[in-house]
């Protein structure tokens, strides 16, 4: 910490060719070892697909990192700002100013995505950084340190590794930025934490993202895309569908054609290359006790296991095949918490009026799915829900636009990184007021006499 806080004081405005050789090293780190990763991924993982790491944490990763790039002179130019008639022929301009030195508290689910987006807009804006990694990710973190040491130097960004008392320590430190990604609770300790220096935090967190089927939808298309965002990195992904409100008359088609969905991408669970794993034994006990609490508690599950493997198979795999609850109680763990792997709650509901109801009942959501093709219809939901960000038609992909910010809302988290929105949250906009000699203000100061008295009937009325 104190070393890059030194970085930062020594050159506390980096150039635009410095952050760019910043950008391009952070490029080439991942160009030429996106292999290395992400087998250490799946080492950390158990098994998770190379190919799902380079499309879900490589490939956005880069996008970002070419698109800020390519921005990068644009957001740097000073922005001007009117000044008010009084004061004039003075000049207004918003500089952006690097915050310093900025922490960033990294999960296990994508653990190179969360770490280097964020990076990506600490760097584009000027920062210095120092990461902290999940301690259920060793071999990433390990690594990752290694190659960012060479690729940037120390002096730009440090990694540190460890268990949560060292995220706990890691969060109280004077950063002059947080960002954390992960739980609500544990977002709520690393807020209070960060309160202790006043510094700022961005926070990234969860909840139950909901898929809203209206009437009319085509269930196959919906089926496939639930399915797609649902098992990407087996549920472990914070803006993963959590639950499906569907037209009740629909309801059973859409059942059969996830069934169908899910078969047809996973037709084997255990050995499939393409299937990631469960983090850890407590977490894959976890998923295991929230369904089986809903089906005591009368829910009806299907479970899709096309080549019907083995429980003791698919453990010693830590694999978990998708599995459909319906008709779990409101009380129910699942219809209460996040959920975090491959179990999905379909819910009918009766008219889209009492969906939407339904919606605003719930805490603010991550992400919402939307599948409809009234747009009148689309426009009107989109204005009476409230959610960290909407993907029409599809799941998970308003997160893969560089352009758009990402972040949630209420308690899904606050603040947001992504594209000029990211460069702006490790920014200061610094307001600067270039007086002219020609100004008048001086007619202002005391002592008081009449001329100040004509300007304040001009200036106020009266």
């Amino acid at each position: 910490m104190s070393q890059l806080r030194d970085a930062a004081n020594l050159v506390p405005y980096p150039s635009l060719a410095q952050r760019r050789q910043w950008l391009d090293g952070l490029a080439r780190l991942l160009q030429q070892h996106q292999h290395e990763l992400a087998a250490a991924i799946s080492a950390d993982f158990g098994h998770r697909s190379v190919v799902e790491t380079r499309l879900a944490e490589v490939f956005p990763t880069l996008a970002g990192i070419r698109h800020a790039r390519r921005q990068l002179a644009t957001w740097l130019r000073p922005q001007r700002r009117p000044v008010s008639l009084w004061f004039q022929p003075a000049r207004a301009r918003l500089l952006p100013q690097p915050l310093g030195v900025v922490g960033i508290i990294v999960p296990w689910n994508y653990p190179l995505f969360l770490a280097l987006g964020p990076l990506v807009a600490a760097l584009a804006a000027g920062n210095r950084a120092l990461l902290k990694m999940s301690e259920l990710t060793p071999r990433t973190g390990t690594l990752l340190a290694t190659l960012l040491n060479r690729y940037l130097g120390d002096d730009v960004v440090r990694v540190v590794t460890g268990d949560a008392g060292v995220a706990r320590a890691f969060a109280s430190l004077p950063f002059d930025h947080l960002l954390f990604t992960g739980s609500t609770r544990v977002g709520r300790e690393v807020m209070q934490a960060a309160a202790a220096n006043l510094v700022p935090v961005t926070l990234e967190l969860g909840g139950k993202s909901p898929v809203l089927v209206a009437p009319g939808a085509d269930l196959q298309h919906a089926a496939r895309r639930i399915v797609a965002g649902k098992l990407l990195n087996a549920g472990q992904t914070c803006v993963a569908p959590d639950y499906v409100l569907v037209p009740r008359p629909q309801q059973a088609a859409l059942v059969a054609a996830l069934r169908d969905a899910a078969t047809r991408a996973y037709p084997t669970l255990a050995s499939n290359a393409d299937y990631s794993a469960i983090i850890s034994v407590p977490h894959y006990e976890r998923l295991q006790a929230l369904a089986a609490q809903a089906q005591a508690a009368g829910a009806v599950l299907t479970t899709i296991n096309p080549a019907n493997e083995t429980p003791a198979a698919l453990a010693a795999a830590r694999k978990l095949p998708l599995t459909l609850i319906e008709q779990a109680p409101p009380d129910c763990r699942v219809r209460q918490e996040e959920i975090f792997g491959p179990l999905l709650p379909v819910i009918g509901y009766d008219s889209l009026e009492q969906a939407a109801e339904l919606l605003r009942q719930q805490p603010r959501p991550l992400a919402m799915y939307l599948f409809d093709h009234d747009k009148a219809r689309i426009e009107r939901l989109l204005r009476d829900t409230i959610a960290g960000g909407v993907t029409v038609n599809d799941t998970l992909l308003h997160v893969a636009q560089e352009a758009l910010p990402f972040g949630g809302v209420g308690a899904s988290g606050m603040g947001h990184y992504h594209g000029h929105e990211g460069f702006l949250t490790f920014s200061k906009l610094k307001p600067v007021l270039y007086q002219s000699r020609l100004s008048g203000t001086w007619l202002t100061a005391p002592p008081y006499g009449n001329t100040v008295k004509l300007l304040l009937r001009w200036m106020i009325g009266r």
